[in-house]
């Protein structure tokens, strides 16, 4: 098979740490500043909508427009992703996403633009965001050690945590703001910091695109790939309908805690931040539990898990509870998806990477964006609180589909 990129790695002892190494340290910190940023204006934007109509639905509309890139676009961008370096594509990316933000930023504060102005600009933010972020699990792939990947994950998730816990709570502040809008400006910020600190990622990407080949043949050989993978394609179908439910609980909480329990602003962000507090110990406990356990078997276990927490969900009546709920769901969901991160990257070719993790993370969001649009309608209909209800049980569903499956293994040969 051909390989359609190479990368060479830069001369350090492999049994060096992780921190140690350039292109790691390169890859958080910018990887940092862009993950601050999102949790900053993804918060942002919906409150932004709130603010104007005091309506569920237009902020579900929008959470919903922010997923369709990677339901429309992902598996196309997966294809580009290996056709190019992916250093400068991420590079582009990040300085359109900065020009969208300082576009949304002074149109806001000059008038009331519309609506679609703002799901328009949420759309394209998602998709650079996507573009990035499939960019980036090839530049870890091919500028880091292979036996490097697993702490690199789990380094990254850490501090995607550490920001779940700073960067809600941050933003409760920027929100007690007379103007809204400077959370963009703020995110712009940010992203340009990121961007200039990506500059200096050390990488000799080589690509030689296989022009015998077209776009269809290539995106087939990730199709075929992807199915040759039994647990990977298992995990993915899995994974259809737990973001279907999460998407859902994602988007009711701001609503609930807004609409039923009355948080301010600030509330709002301390409460948010329970789930990354509750991801952080998640991932510590990464690591022991991947050494005991297949990627399926977390998957299923912490299919139930989640389940659990949605139903405190249900339950929830005051600040406190809720923010138990939230520690809970960030700690299961962070050991169930960084499992799935890894085991994806240990086990994709490097000249497939792009593509694999385009197919993948197409499906994994196939059906958020209709989950989401019904969890807008039946919170502005009926009770928040019913979303929740539904999301546990459809997670009990999952669960006992996954515990009587072959994801229910104790070792696979795919690994």
């Amino acid at each position: 098979m051909q390989r359609t990129s190479a990368t060479t790695q830069i001369a350090l002892p492999t049994k060096l740490s992780i921190w140690m190494h350039p292109n790691f340290l390169v890859l958080f910190i910018s990887g940092a500043m862009i993950t601050f940023g999102n949790k900053i204006y993804e918060l942002a934007l919906p409150l932004i909508l709130y603010q104007w109509t005091s309506s569920s639905v237009a902020m579900s509309t929008m959470r919903g427009i922010e997923f369709l890139p990677n339901l429309l676009l992902a598996m196309f961008i997966g294809v580009l992703v290996d056709r190019v370096r992916k250093k400068q594509w991420s590079l582009w990316a990040v300085l359109f996403q900065v020009i969208i933000l300082f576009l949304l930023y002074f149109l806001s504060i000059r008038s009331e633009p519309s609506m679609v102005i703002f799901y328009i600009g949420g759309f394209l933010l998602m998709t650079c965001n996507y573009a990035v972020g499939n960019a980036r699990v090839g530049m870890v792939k091919h500028t880091l050690p292979n036996e490097m990947l697993t702490s690199a994950n789990a380094s990254f998730n850490f501090i995607t945590t550490l920001i779940g816990i700073m960067g809600p709570a941050l933003t409760g502040l920027v929100l007690m703001l007379p103007r809204l809008q400077d959370s963009l400006f703020l995110t712009g910020l940010l992203f340009m910091i990121g961007f200039i600190t990506l500059l200096f990622l050390r990488s000799e990407e080589i690509i030689t695109p296989p022009k015998q080949q077209g776009f269809w043949r290539e995106l087939h050989a990730g199709w075929v790939e992807l199915r040759s993978n039994r647990l990977l394609w298992l995990i993915t179908l899995t994974v259809i309908f737990l973001n279907s439910t999460s998407g859902m609980v994602d988007t009711t909480i701001i609503f609930f805690a807004k609409d039923t329990l009355k948080l301010a602003n600030f509330e709002l962000g301390l409460v948010l931040s329970a789930a990354g507090a509750g991801g952080l110990i998640g991932s510590f406990l990464l690591k022991p539990l991947r050494r005991r356990f297949e990627a399926g078997v977390i998957v299923t276990l912490t299919t139930l898990f989640v389940g659990f927490t949605y139903g405190m969900l249900y339950a929830a009546h005051s600040a406190i509870w809720l923010a138990a709920a939230l520690f809970f769901n960030g700690l299961f969901e962070t050991i169930s998806t960084v499992s799935i991160w890894t085991f994806r990257q240990e086990t994709t070719p490097h000249h497939l990477i792009g593509r694999i993790s385009g197919i993948t993370g197409s499906l994994f969001k196939l059906g958020m964006p209709f989950a989401i649009f019904a969890a807008g309608w039946i919170s502005e209909l009926a009770n928040p609180a019913v979303v929740f209800g539904i999301a546990m049980l459809g997670n009990l569903v999952i669960f006992l589909c996954c515990r009587f499956s072959s994801l229910w293994v104790k070792r696979t040969s795919s690994r």
